[in-house]
């Protein structure tokens, strides 16, 4: 079985994983990392996205093998302890229901965010489109960004 070394939330991981397993089982079987979510497995629903060096990735299309070299970072990265301003933004605006789609949305969000600190309502629901939310929060969750990025160094007041 290969050995791949993985960058995973700025900590070096090394796992014995056959080649073409999809990150997101890498993620959660190997590393025991579950925040990150499957959804549909196949790329469309978005619940499985992490960061591959800042850029919105589906985990379940990404194969390890090519992701060793990259910085990755999944919604236990982005805040072990919660206090990212969409963190915050999320429970205040009682975005969660089932918890399908959350970790994904606030990962897609955190990298719009971070490319452009203060979105308008359609940049925003333009970034977050391919995600999907089964219970509906899309206004809230809109919301939620909006706050996060007022709150956030760079955003709007």
């Amino acid at each position: 079985m290969p050995r791949y070394t993985l960058n995973v939330n700025g900590q070096s991981r090394t796992v014995d994983v056959s080649a073409d397993t999809p990150l997101l089982w890498v993620l959660r079987d190997t590393l025991e990392l579950v925040g990150t979510k499957y959804g549909c497995g196949v790329g469309l629903c978005g619940s499985c996205t992490i960061h591959l060096n800042g850029v919105p990735t589906r985990s379940c299309q990404a194969l390890v093998s090519t992701v060793a070299g990259l910085r990755i970072t999944t919604i236990e990265g982005l805040s072990p302890t919660g206090t990212h301003p969409l963190q915050k933004a999320w429970i205040a605006h009682d975005v969660p229901q089932c918890g399908y789609c959350q970790a994904g949305q606030i990962m897609t969000a955190a990298a719009l965010l971070q490319n452009n600190p203060s979105p308008s309502d359609d940049e925003i629901d333009g970034a977050l489109a391919g995600n999907l939310c089964r219970c509906g929060t899309y206004l809230r969750i809109r919301k939620a960004v909006r706050d996060a990025a007022a709150a956030s160094p760079g955003g709007a007041p």
